[in-house]
């Protein structure tokens, strides 16, 4: 027996596709089961877009990088975004026809928690629920978006509360990969960001991860929820966004002599980056967000 052997003889893990292969691709096949993936970012960089992109493609068959499995997905702040969930799903039932006979929709769970008190209190009945579930597709993907907005506000900064924050911190997110790992769910939680002050890289002047600092909409970013969250997950995806002069990338539009750029045309531009996963290498791609879905863009 040698370590290649070994490497070799390790189970393959189940991974979700979000329906389009260039983010698969970067990746390495989706999300995986058996534990939980953070995706980062700043209001407006499609994390809540590609939740729910997720939660239609974990319905596809396996032979399409999908689940056959239906999703709960828990929101903590503002209302639930159904309407955009019916657009992606009409597009999704166009681009599978033969594999749907009902509304994608019908198969997503969507429950509403506003304290981290009361997600916590809920776990046994999440439990409950995957144990019960009779339906054709069983629930293989826990959606939690935000976990930021049930911590933030909630915690006043003294040593007694940031020590219970912390303490709930662990509570909620090895239940949650107990769950994971005892009925093979893909777990994804959203996180926002705050700004990075001073000229210390990485998140309060430690680099987790591939990035040594996070840079979006032009400014330096770190997680929010700090060092003690960012041990509780087990994969970190950052999504930025940032605006560019429209031909300022092939050199065909010189922005110090148009006064700066403030009049030309500009395009928003995204992109998705590995930050830390135990199974993926440092990599990222650009995507596009269209009514239809989200959709990574080659280069």
């Amino acid at each position: 027996m040698t370590p290649e052997n070994l490497l070799h003889r390790l189970p393959s893990t189940q991974k979700c596709t979000f329906g389009c292969p260039v983010l698969d691709r970067c990746l390495g096949g989706g999300i995986p089961c058996n534990s939980i993936t953070e995706l980062v970012a700043e209001s407006g960089c499609g994390k809540t877009q590609l939740c729910l992109q997720l939660a239609l493609s974990a319905q596809l068959p396996p032979s399409l990088g999908g689940l056959s499995a239906s999703s709960l997905y828990i929101h903590t702040e503002f209302s639930f975004p159904s309407r955009r969930l019916h657009q992606l799903s009409h597009a999704f039932i166009t681009s599978h026809p033969r594999i749907f006979n009902n509304d994608p929709c019908d198969r997503i769970f969507v429950h509403a928690v506003y304290s981290a008190d009361q997600l916590f209190d809920i776990m046994p009945k999440i439990e409950s629920f995957l144990e019960n579930m009779n339906a054709q597709l069983p629930v293989k993907l826990i959606v939690i978006d935000s976990i930021a907005a049930l911590f933030r506000s909630e915690f006043e900064n003294t040593p007694i509360e940031l020590k219970r924050r912390s303490s709930l911190f662990f509570k909620i997110s090895g239940k949650l990969k107990s769950l994971a790992k005892r009925f093979g769910l893909a777990v994804v939680v959203t996180n926002q960001v705050v700004d990075l002050m001073g000229h210390s890289e990485g998140m309060n002047g430690l680099k987790v991860g591939n990035l040594g600092s996070l840079v979006s909409s032009g400014r330096r970013v770190c997680p929010a929820l700090g060092l003690a969250w960012a041990n509780c997950v087990n994969s970190r995806l950052f999504l930025s966004r940032n605006e560019e002069v429209v031909g300022e990338e092939n050199g065909s539009v010189d922005v110090s002599a148009c006064g700066g750029g403030d009049f030309l045309p500009r395009q928003t531009r995204r992109r998705l980056h590995v930050v830390f996963a135990p199974h993926l290498p440092d990599s990222s791609c650009e995507f596009v967000i269209r009514r239809e879905g989200v959709f990574g863009v080659e280069r």
